[in-house]
């Protein structure tokens, strides 16, 4: 199961990257998702995979004895995709009023800011 999940890491990974270095806002713009849903699935992972076997002591018992899940990923994956979700909003406004002012989604297109379209300086 781990080797599974770091192959989805990685290919997450490579396309987040890819997506990113394209000229289209909207590939910009899925290229985040991958990378945050790959980050959540590494912290997941490097916190040890243990299906049913939550983390809690027994009564009378001094501590945790066998495979237990970590709760402390868990805890920073909901914050990571609270902050993820805040970037992608902010990603995606971003880039829409962009693209009211300038009239393009193309990357390369939007470095001329010399002349807006129509005529306007």
């Amino acid at each position: 199961m781990t080797f599974l999940l770091a192959v989805i890491i990685g290919v997450l990974y490579a396309a987040g990257t890819y997506l990113i270095l394209r000229r289209s806002m909207v590939k910009v713009i899925f290229g985040l998702i991958f990378l945050g849903h790959a980050a959540n699935l590494m912290i997941f992972t490097v916190g040890r995979l243990t299906k049913g076997a939550p983390a809690f002591v027994a009564e009378g018992a001094s501590g945790l004895t066998g495979a237990f899940a970590d709760p402390l990923p868990q805890a920073l994956i909901l914050t990571a995709i609270v902050i993820g979700f805040g970037v992608q909003a902010f990603t995606i406004v971003l880039f829409k009023r962009t693209y009211q002012t300038l009239g393009t989604e193309d990357l390369d297109e939007m470095r001329r800011t010399d002349q807006l379209p129509g005529g306007k300086s």
